[in-house]
């Protein structure tokens, strides 16, 4: 699916100019020539990136930026014709991600796009561990089998991430206790068969089949 970019400039010719190239780029683009109307189309249809001028009647670029930093993180250019550095290091105060200096040359706009686009989908990566159809999210501490939303208790989550950092790994006693616990347990207690227990309970819940596996006389291990 392609990425929705939201550009909010009141030049109508560089604006018209940025969609139609961004759109031959395949990017789906919409336009907004102030700032008013930008935060409304914002608002309406969240993008994946804005393209923002800083200069404008009204709401200007600065101030578009504070309300969006204030309730998301959506990627933010600035594209404009102020190129002190004072100016660029307001503008990267105030949360814009990246900054560039008008005139520019239509093929650094589409790389930096094209790299603040990367860096999103790097982050949100990192926000997710998959393993089958199972999805932790290691933001909330909570899992997803099959779209069912699974709540676990902060040490069933610990438990559930060391498998799923180290899926197919026969995973020791002694390895789990120390990583999930803090400690090298050499005794008799059960705690862990115990929360072994729970986390198939709750991934289990609706019959889906088994993921954690007891290898005898070795440990656990991550599988289907």
């Amino acid at each position: 699916m392609c990425a929705k970019i939201v550009v909010i400039d009141d030049d109508q010719k560089i604006a018209s100019m940025i969609r139609r190239g961004l759109t031959f780029e395949g990017y789906e683009v919409l336009v907004a020539n102030n700032g008013r109307e930008g935060l409304m189309k914002i608002l309406e249809q969240p993008p994946d990136l804005v393209i923002l001028d800083v200069m404008m009647p009204g709401i200007d670029g600065l101030e578009v930026c504070r309300r969006l930093r204030k309730d998301g993180n959506i990627p933010i250019l600035m594209v404009t014709g102020r190129d002190s550095v004072a100016d660029r290091v307001e503008g990267l105060e105030t949360g814009a991600d990246d900054y560039l200096v008008k005139p520019f040359a239509f093929e650094e706009l589409v790389a930096r796009v094209k790299a603040l686009l990367r860096r999103t989908e790097n982050n949100i990566a990192k926000d997710y561990i998959h393993f089958s159809d199972l999805t932790l999210n290691l933001a909330s501490h909570s899992a997803k089998r099959n779209g069912r939303l699974i709540e676990l208790s902060t040490t069933e989550y610990n438990l559930l991430e060391l498998f799923m950092q180290n899926p197919k790994r026969i995973l020791s006693r002694d390895l789990i206790m120390e990583k999930v616990w803090g400690y090298n347990f050499k005794g008799e207690s059960n705690v862990l068969e115990v929360y072994v227990g729970y986390l198939r309970h709750k991934l289990e819940n609706q019959n889906e089949p088994r993921l954690i596996h007891t290898v005898r006389g070795s440990g656990y291990v991550m599988k289907e």
